[in-house]
């Protein structure tokens, strides 16, 4: 077969392709060069999903009759002045957007600068670059996108819906705002809910002001601040409550140099950062910005620029994993408040939802006896589910006004009842000292090992082999968590020393379920990440199980814990340990107000 040589108009379609796959792609390209060209302010605009009109009007510099010229031409840009493509401090620099776009599309550009006495505009109607001409605008840019990829109709036969590409569209717009909180953004056209966000305040209140707008209420409700340093590296921005969280990572945005991107470095760390608090399948909401020199990172190994390479990915990695770990520890007990209303709503579903004619005495919580000559504030011949012997041995007063309240009832011997100032708090005791347990052995392990203490006689475990055979492997591991055993012929563990802090009643099921845990993590997961694992069920085995009666103090005690200790507000498992009820929520729910 002959090879001949593609005409430039072919040869840039082809091209074209790497650079705007998508409408999407064309907005990000567009919306990138104001960004870069100093605008306060852009305003975007679609028709069809992006396919029939594409409309980007900016404020910035503007460009004179010979950048205009060059702009629409490969391989020109003003975004790298000495040519080091190691130190690219701009978002887009390759030359090639508005070419590629005019290869596939009727492309307009109007500029003017500031102090220009008039403007100028240039057409390219697929690949044909036309004149340019005088124009009458304000200062700034307006660029129009019309019939794209008409050129091309294999292109269209890949595009979604335009409803679909409208919110593509949309999650572009918003993920450059949130990296430009400075900026004015609006967006609108058909197939979408439009917005207009206005610009923020520099500093940390402006970001969140920002991603309020952009995530909603809620984000800032359930933020943690992230600031911090190391070396040359600056990550900063907000990270969610891990007792907020979502199926999915699609709530996670993270920014290297302004550029958003999608790293499976990051999405490791996160990860990692939030493993003590949440599930295999559950994922935090946050926006994270890392600042660093641009030398080193490589922003260019993506055709889309969504992806970046770091001179040291384990330093950027480990970073990441300690800085949201410590803004994680500072939450100490806080859980999201968003689980205050839906709690209300329950108890409001509960009370519209009850029948005219309900019978107290066909309850399953009806009194097992027949009250007789009862008084109507209380029972005498039945067992209340409420304990409040906390009554008999008032908390100081100075309890109430700490952020847990103090205990006040305990109900079904499983939650715990807590009088703040302001209102009302439910403890899970199991979840609560689960989480409390667990961070204590942690700390043991980080500082001096795990107190042990030894059995008086050997305790034998009957396991599956295969069970059996994980735990004698991880004999080593199991050492360094005050947990000492040693093979007891086929099938069989004897254990000799368990951790002093735990009180365990049932060997048996705690080896059982840490076998389970060694296979579930398997042999080639992190040590750091097994230890968590074992040191987590281990944590399950000892807490204060549901249906276990607590004293005043035991119960007040759990409460300060809560508040003195890291990741309070969850357990191991990500479910919150405690939710609370502000005393005007209950006094709407009672028509008091």
């Amino acid at each position: 077969m002959t090879i001949r040589r593609l005409d430039s108009i072919l040869a840039d379609r082809i091209a074209a392709g790497e650079v705007v796959e998508r409408p999407a792609a064309a907005v990000k390209e567009l919306v990138e060069n104001a960004l870069d060209a100093g605008a306060s302010r852009i305003d975007v605009t679609i028709e069809n999903g992006g396919q029939s009109l594409i409309r980007v009007v900016d404020d910035g510099a503007g460009m004179d009759e010979a950048d205009l010229r060059l702009c629409v031409e490969r391989h020109a840009t003003s975004k790298i002045p000495d040519g080091d493509l190691t130190n690219i401090a701009t978002l887009g620099f390759r030359g090639e957007a508005l070419p590629s776009i005019g290869s596939v599309a009727r492309l307009e550009i109007q500029t003017r600068q500031k102090n220009a006495p008039q403007g100028a505009r240039i057409e390219v109607e697929f690949g044909a670059v036309g004149e340019v001409r005088p124009a009458a605008l304000p200062p700034g840019a307006r660029v129009d996108v019309r019939d794209l990829f008409a050129a091309t109709p294999a292109r269209l036969k890949f595009l979604k819906s335009a409803r679909a590409e409208a919110q593509a569209v949309a999650d572009v717009v918003k993920r450059l705002a949130m990296a430009n909180h400075g900026v004015r953004f609006s967006l609108g056209g058909d197939g979408l809910a439009g917005f207009d966000y206005q610009a923020c305040p520099d500093g940390f209140d402006g970001l969140l002001t920002r991603l309020t707008q952009v995530l909603g209420r809620e984000f800032r409700e359930n933020a943690l601040q992230v600031d911090a340093v190391r070396e040359h590296l600056r990550l900063w921005g907000f990270a969610g409550l891990p007792t907020w969280h979502r199926a999915n990572a699609a709530a996670q945005y993270v920014f290297v140099n302004g550029r958003p991107v999608r790293d499976k470095l990051f999405a490791g760390a996160i990860r990692a950062a939030y493993m003590d608090f949440l599930g295999a399948d559950r994922h935090p909401t946050l926006a994270l910005f890392l600042d660093c020199p641009p030398r080193q990172v490589d922003v260019n190994v993506h055709p889309a620029k969504a992806e970046v390479r770091f001179a040291d990915s384990g330093l950027v990695r480990g970073f990441v994993i300690g800085a949201l770990k410590e803004a994680l520890a500072s939450a100490l007990h806080r859980a999201t408040p968003s689980l205050s209303p839906r709690a209300l709503d329950q108890f409001a579903q509960t009370r519209s939802a009850a029948p005219q004619n309900w019978d107290w005495r066909a309850s399953p919580a009806a009194p097992a006896q027949p009250m007789q000559q009862a008084p109507i504030f209380g029972f005498e011949e039945s067992s209340p589910a409420a304990d409040t012997r906390p009554h008999l041995a008032p908390a100081p007063e100075e309890s109430v006004e700490a952020p847990l309240g103090a205990a006040r009832a305990q109900i079904h011997e499983t939650y715990i009842v807590a009088q703040t100032r302001d209102g009302l708090v439910l403890v899970d005791q199991h979840a609560a000292h689960e989480r409390l347990v667990y961070e204590k052995l942690k700390k043991q392990r980080a500082e001096a090992g795990v107190a042990r203490q030894a059995l008086l006689s050997p305790h034998i475990v009957d396991l599956d082999s295969g069970d059996a055979a994980r735990l004698v492997e991880a004999e080593p591991l199991l050492a360094s968590l005050g947990l000492a055993i040693e093979p007891f012929g086929p099938g069989a563990v004897a254990v000799h020393e368990t951790p002093a802090e735990l009180k365990i009643g049932a060997l048996d099921a705690l080896i059982r379920d840490l076998a389970c845990s060694l296979a579930e993590e398997g042999a080639a997961a992190p040590l750091e990440k097994k230890l968590d694992h074992v040191l987590a069920t281990m944590a399950c085995h000892h807490s204060v199980r549901a249906g276990r009666r607590l004293t005043p103090e035991e119960m007040n005690a759990l409460l300060r814990d809560m508040e003195r200790t890291p990741g309070a507000g969850q357990c191991n498992h990500g479910r919150p340990t405690y939710v609370e009820l502000k005393l005007s929520d209950i006094e709407k729910l009672f028509g008091r107000k």
